[in-house]
C-alpha cells in the first residue's frame, strides 16, 4: 500500500496568500494541491494544519474516493468555503500521486486529451464604460476571444471588479474587508448600457462575461439577466464556489 507518511501546509506569495498542500508517500513521491480561498486564505491553512492532515497520515495514496468521503462525511460540520477548499486540495494532490505512481500525465488517467487549446478570458475593467471597452480592444487585439467586462457604476464611489490599483485583476481583501456603499438600483441601470456599448463597439464574435459575485438577490439577477438577453453574454457569476465532484448518497 502506497502510505501517506506526512503532509504540510505552504503559505507562500509576495502582497497576498497562496496555500498549497504537499502531501508525501512511503515510496517518496509528493502531490501538490491548490487550497487558495480568495480572501480567506489562513482560514483553510489552518483547518488543514489542524484537522485534515492528522486525518491523512498512514491512508493509503491510492484510495483517493474514500478520502475525499472521510473527510467529507468524518466531520460534524459538512460544506462551506473552508471545507471544501481544503478538501479540494486533497484531492488535487492525491491525483497527483496516482499520476506521478502509473508513471502518465493526470489527464491520461481521466480519459486521456479530448482539445488542442482552451480557451481563456481576460479582465477589462475602468471607471466608465469608455475605458472598460478601451481596455478589452487591447484584449482582443492581442488575441483573446473572451473578455470580462466590469465597469464603474455612476453614483458609487467603488464598484466590484474595476480595480483600485488599475490592475486587470485584484483579489479579495485577506484581512479586514473594506466597506463600500451599494446600490442595486444604480447598478441594474448601468450593466445593459455596457453590454450594449460593447456589442455596438466590440461586435459579436467575441465572448463577453460579467461577474456580479452576490451582489444581487434572485429576483434582481433575474432581472438582469432579462435585460442583457439582446446582448447574449457567454457568461456571467453570481457567487464563487469550490467545484467538487458530486457525492453519493
Amino acid at each position: 500500500m502506497l502510505k501517506v507518511i506526512s503532509a504540510k501546509v505552504i503559505v507562500t506569495c509576495p502582497g497576498r496568500n497562496f496555500v498549497t498542500l504537499k502531501i508525501e508517500t512511503s515510496d517518496g513521491v509528493t502531490g501538490l494541491g491548490d487550497a487558495t480561498l480568495n480572501g480567506r486564505e489562513l482560514a483553510v491553512a489552518s483547518y488543514l494544519t489542524d484537522h485534515v492532515i492528522p486525518c491523512l497520515i498512514g491512508r493509503d495514496a491510492h484510495a483517493i474516493e474514500d478520502t475525499w468521503q472521510y473527510l467529507y462525511r468524518g466531520a460534524y460540520w459538512r460544506r462551506g468555503p473552508v471545507t471544501m477548499s481544503a478538501i479540494a486540495a486533497v484531492d488535487m494532490a492525491l491525483w497527483d500521486i496516482k499520476a506521478k505512481a502509473a508513471g502518465l500525465p493526470l489527464y491520461q488517467l481521466l480519459g486521456g486529451k479530448c482539445r488542442d487549446g482552451a480557451m481563456v478570458y481576460c479582465h477589462a475593467n475602468g471607471t466608465t464604460i469608455e475605458e472598460t471597452l478601451e481596455k478589452a480592444q487591447y484584449y482582443i487585439a492581442q488575441g483573446f476571444k473572451a473578455v470580462r467586462l466590469q465597469s464603474g457604476v455612476p453614483g458609487l464611489k467603488s464598484t466590484y471588479g474595476v480595480s483600485k490599483t488599475q490592475k486587470s485583476y485584484e483579489p479579495a481583501d485577506a484581512d479586514i474587508p473594506s466597506e463600500h456603499v451599494w446600490s442595486s438600483e444604480k447598478y441594474l441601470r448601468s450593466v445593459p448600457g455596457l453590454f450594449q456599448t460593447a456589442r455596438d463597439r466590440l461586435g459579436w464574435d467575441v465572448h463577453l462575461l460579467h461577474d456580479i459575485h452576490h451582489r444581487l438577490t434572485p429576483i434582481e439577477a433575474a432581472r438582469l439577466g432579462k435585460d442583457l438577453e439582446p446582448y447574449r453574454p457567454s457568461g456571467w457569476k453570481m457567487p464563487c464556489r469550490r467545484r467538487t465532484r458530486p457525492t453519493s448518497v
